[in-house]
C-alpha cells in the first residue's frame, strides 16, 4: 500500500486529497495541531489515516513525526508529501506588523521547508531504504505568480514557494524525487472564509480603509464562484500518481481572466487592479 504525508488535513484542500487518497487505496498521514481534529479524522477516515500531531513550524514536533512515519515502513520509501498546510494575511503593508509579516512566511514558507526536510530521507533520499522515489506536490496559488495588493503578504508567500518548488525539483533530480506544485485560484475553504470575514476597524485610520472595504467584498465573492476542495484533490492524486506530471498545474474557477492577466503587460495589469480597489494616486495639496 502506498504512503503519503499531508500537512493540513482538518478542513479544505488537505481534508478532501486525504478522503480521495484514501478513496484511490494510498494509506495517508496527516498533519493537524488539534487533538480534537485528529479524534475526529480518525473516527471519519479509519483504519487506514493516521493523524500526525505538529505546527509545521515546530522543527522538533515535525522531526518527531517524520521518525513515528518511518516506524511503519520496514526500510520503503514514502510514495508523496502534499506540502498543504497555510494560512493568509491581509492588509496593506503600511498598516501590518511585522509580526504579521513573518507569520506568513513562516508558515507558508519555512512550514515546507521544516516538512520537506524532515521527510525527504523516506522520500528517497536515504539510500538505505527500498522502493520507488516519492513524489513531493506544493500547493501554491495563482498568487505565486500575481502579486494582490493588500494580500502581500500571502502572494509574497506563494512566490517563495515557487521558487522553492523549481529549485528542489531540480536539487532532487539527483535522488528520482520529483517536485509538481499546484496553483489553484480562489477555493471555497476556511482560509478564505477568515480572510473574507477580515475586521477592517483596525483599519479605521488607514488611507486604504476604503480599498479594504472593497476587498472584503471581492473576497467574499471569490469563495463564493471558488473551485471546489475535490477538484484540488483530484489534481494532488494525479501529481502523484502520473507517470509524467506536469511541473505546475493552474486551475482557476476564471481561466480565461487569469489566463489574459498573464499576458497583459505588467503596468496595464497595474492599472486594472487600481480601478478595481480605488488604489489610484492621490494628489497632495
Amino acid at each position: 500500500m502506498r504512503s503519503v504525508v499531508i500537512t493540513g488535513v482538518s478542513t479544505g484542500i488537505g481534508h478532501a486529497a486525504t478522503r480521495l487518497l484514501l478513496d484511490r487505496g494510498f494509506r495517508v498521514f496527516g498533519s493537524v495541531r488539534k487533538s480534537a481534529d485528529a479524534e475526529r479524522l480518525q473516527a471519519e477516515f479509519g483504519a487506514h489515516f493516521t493523524p500526525l500531531m505538529f505546527d509545521v513550524t515546530d522543527e522538533a514536533a515535525v522531526r518527531a513525526a517524520a521518525d513515528q512515519v518511518g516506524t511503519v515502513f520496514n526500510g520503503e520509501t514514502l510514495a508523496g508529501l502534499v506540502n498543504n498546510a497555510g494560512v493568509v494575511v491581509p492588509g496593506a503593508l503600511l498598516d501590518l506588523d511585522v509580526g504579521e509579516f513573518r507569520k506568513q512566511i513562516d508558515i507558508n514558507v519555512l512550514g515546507p521547508v521544516i516538512v520537506t526536510k524532515a521527510f525527504l530521507p523516506l522520500l528517497g533520499a536515504d539510500p538505505a531504504l527500498k522502493g520507488a522515489p516519492g513524489r513531493i506536490v506544493m500547493m501554491s496559488s495563482v498568487s505565486g505568480q500575481f502579486g494582490n495588493p493588500l494580500l502581500s503578504p500571502y502572494s509574497t508567500s506563494k512566490f517563495a514557494l515557487e521558487g522553492l518548488s523549481e529549485s528542489l525539483r531540480r536539487e532532487l533530480m539527483l535522488f528520482g524525487i520529483d517536485v509538481v506544485t499546484i496553483a489553484p485560484g480562489p477555493v471555497r475553504t476556511p482560509i478564505w472564509e477568515k480572510a473574507k470575514a477580515l475586521d477592517i476597524a483596525r483599519f479605521a485610520n488607514s488611507p486604504y480603509l476604503p480599498a479594504l472595504t472593497k476587498l472584503r467584498g471581492m473576497l467574499a465573492q471569490m469563495s463564493e464562484k471558488g473551485l471546489p476542495p475535490e477538484r484540488i484533490a483530484a489534481l494532488v492524486h494525479h501529481a502523484l500518481t502520473e507517470a509524467k506530471p506536469g511541473a505546475r498545474v493552474v486551475i482557476s474557477p476564471e481561466p480565461v481572466q487569469t489566463f489574459i492577466a498573464g499576458l497583459l503587460p505588467r503596468r496595464w495589469v497595474d492599472r486594472i487592479v487600481a480601478k478595481q480597489l480605488g488604489l489610484g494616486a492621490k494628489l497632495h495639496k
